[in-house]
């Protein structure tokens, strides 16, 4: 499997973190808008919890070492 070494990232890693910034503010959004009680969304919340998310991964891959 194409796994990434120890304190650097490749492509696949990119790629997945894209995916998370993209379903981490879904989540959020989905989320605030059960405890509200009705859906709404802030274009602000949205790319925040988009940035973290995808940030969040980016640093766990960089950090991680890879398994056998």
């Amino acid at each position: 499997m194409n796994k990434s070494n120890f304190l650097s990232l490749n492509w696949l890693d990119i790629a997945k973190g894209l995916v998370m910034a993209v379903l981490t503010p879904i989540v959020t959004v989905i989320g605030q808008s059960i405890e509200a009680g009705n859906f709404t969304y802030d274009w602000k919340t949205i790319g925040l919890s988009a940035a973290a998310g995808g940030f969040a991964y980016l640093v766990k891959n960089f950090f991680t070492k890879p398994t056998e």
